[in-house]
């Protein structure tokens, strides 16, 4: 079958590797997708539901608690199990994720109060940092890389999907039944994934015997923590240069100066530093991030503009992100196809970054008279390049280095590019109530200057919601017909100073997306491998020991 075979003390048989063969490989990519499905939905389901849920648990100030906890907790666990994995199998992990985040969306159905769900979230997050991860993974212990470009649409597809299906469902299940249900929503999704997990991937038993850097994995969280606090708190509940902010950082920065010198002298690493004297490894990891920050600027406001400025109510603007979906698709799929036939990628990130770029000078170009015909070609512009560049990042990264460490590799890149989101969140956040912040100034009436502290230090995308107009409206409706009016004056300001900053950020995003664009010329290209990659034991890094291969690679950069 091509993997080498052993028998544990049970007398049951067990692998060495993690790779999967025969009609059993379609079963586990079944698994897989099925498992990229409902994890990408929670995020969007759960995002409908929440203005729902904060009225009923009164808990407005812990919102953005109920998303941190569950980014952080799956964030910091990422590299921890794609080390583990390499040695112990996908199996284990792959199965211990799925219960965990199972068993935390039904305690996050059940909570009754903010602090409860925020809990129960981390907890559901420590599982998701396993389905992250693992399902990469696994398809790379299906698929050489070559064989995988072409099932890139395949993927892309069910994340598309998800992603467009999520709000409409999420809306559907909060408003018909209850909120506790996209939640409960999981339950039967965990249940198939962890039937097809036991029966189609492998028990893997270790050649020899491994000494885990649990040291190492403490270190690393406790020096994470901090630095993810102070981004999430940053511009929000603390100025970026208070005396708590620099003290989360400085410290945080301190552990994991500690981290990479414990690492660089522990037998077997969670995170092993020779990866990044690869160049395909290290490039790739900026380009995501780039792209990443891209497609945040552009893109995860464009529903406060679409709402604000084209006039599409809440519900429908929830929709925004279906046209990017499909280029994300399409992008997918010629790029996965090309790649699969020839072998190569050397033009494909050119051509992807150029693309990205156009993508973002369209958003650049759009103001209040922009339509909503105009904006849906946009997004499909820009979604045609990140569709084509972003799953190339992670084939090429899986294809540069040997089997074995596919899933060190893998949940690295994944674990980057999470950092990336972190980052990108207050930042384009701050940008927001700053320009936001200046234009209302600028714009509220001087008979509604006495309202404009109300919105100080307040999220400026709540106040499109359904529930923070309302409750604005009945403030104003005390004023009598007068009232009213001062109410619609006030929220077209709202709205005029939310589409100025949203503006601000395509600039930003525009400004990645050329960063982007140029990093595409210094990624190395290596034929993608067939049968030959889950055989190949030796690392394509930049040292000494592999000049060889270096001096391949270099031939296929003059190509």
């Amino acid at each position: 079958m091509g993997m080498a075979q052993g028998r544990n003390s049970a007398g049951r048989s067990a692998q060495t590797t993690n790779q999967i063969t025969g009609q059993k490989k379609w079963w586990a990519f079944a698994t897989v997708l099925l498992t990229m499905f409902f994890s990408s939905m929670d995020q969007t389901v759960v995002s409908t539901a929440m203005p729902t849920i904060i009225g009923d648990l009164k808990g407005f100030s812990m919102y953005a608690w109920v998303f941190t906890a569950y980014m952080m907790a799956s964030s910091i666990t990422v590299p921890i199990y794609g080390k583990l994995s390499d040695v112990f199998g996908r199996k284990p992990f792959y199965l211990f994720g799925l219960i965990m985040f199972g068993i935390g969306s039904a305690v996050s159905g059940q909570a009754h109060s903010m602090t409860e769900l925020v809990w129960a979230r981390a907890f559901q997050g420590i599982g998701a940092g396993a389905m992250m991860s693992m399902p990469r993974a696994t398809v790379g212990d299906i698929f050489s890389p070559k064989e995988r470009a072409k099932w890139m649409g395949v993927m892309m597809a069910v994340f598309g999907i998800s992603s467009i299906v999520g709000p409409a469902l999420g809306g559907w299940i909060t408003d018909s039944i209850s909120w506790r249900w996209v939640f409960y929503i999981n339950l039967p999704f965990a249940v198939l994934a962890i039937i097809g997990v036991i029966f189609t991937l492998p028990k893997v038993r270790a050649e020899h015997r491994v000494k885990v850097d649990w040291f190492g994995s403490i270190i690393l969280v406790v020096g994470l923590i901090p630095i993810l606090l102070g981004f999430t708190w940053a511009g929000t509940k603390y100025a970026w240069g208070s005396p708590v902010e620099l003290t989360l950082f400085v410290g945080g920065v301190i552990v994991l100066g500690l981290f990479i010198l414990w690492e660089r002298k522990a037998s077997d690493p969670v995170l092993t530093p020779s990866l990044f004297k690869n160049r395909i490894f290290s490039t790739s990891l900026i380009l995501g991030v780039l792209v990443g920050m891209t497609m945040f600027g552009s893109l995860m406001f464009l529903p406060v503009f679409v709402q604000g400025v084209i006039g599409l109510n809440a519900q429908d603007s929830g929709w925004v992100m279906t046209p990017m979906m499909v280029g994300f698709i399409v992008g997918s799929m010629v790029s996965g196809q090309i790649m699969s036939k020839t072998g190569r990628y050397r033009y494909l990130p050119w051509i992807s970054g150029a693309v990205i770029v156009a993508g973002s000078l369209l958003l650049n170009q759009m103001n209040v008279h922009t339509t909503w015909s105009t904006v849906m070609v946009n997004m499909v512009v820009l979604g045609l390049g990140i569709g084509s560049l972003m799953p190339l990042m992670n084939m090429v990264v899986q294809n540069a280095f040997p089997y074995k460490m596919m899933g060190t590799v893998n949940s690295t890149q994944q674990f980057v590019s999470s950092l990336g989101g972190v980052i990108a969140s207050p930042i384009f956040g701050s940008i927001l109530n700053k320009e936001f912040s200046k234009k209302l100034n600028m714009t509220l009436p001087a008979s509604l200057k006495q309202f404009e502290g109300k919105f100080v230090g307040i999220n400026p995308q709540s106040l499109l919601t359904k529930q923070a107009q309302q409750s604005i409206s009945a403030e104003f409706n005390k004023y009598g017909a007068a009232g009213h009016q001062m109410y619609l004056q006030l929220m077209d300001a709202v709205k005029a100073s939310l589409t100025y900053g949203v503006q601000h950020l395509f600039e930003v995003g525009l400004v990645f997306a050329i960063l982007c664009f140029i990093g595409t010329f210094f990624l190395p290209e290596v034929k993608l491998k067939g049968k030959e990659y889950f055989k190949e034991e030796t690392p394509q890094t930049d040292t000494a020991e592999n000049v060889s291969e270096k001096k391949r690679e270099n031939l296929y950069r003059i190509q």
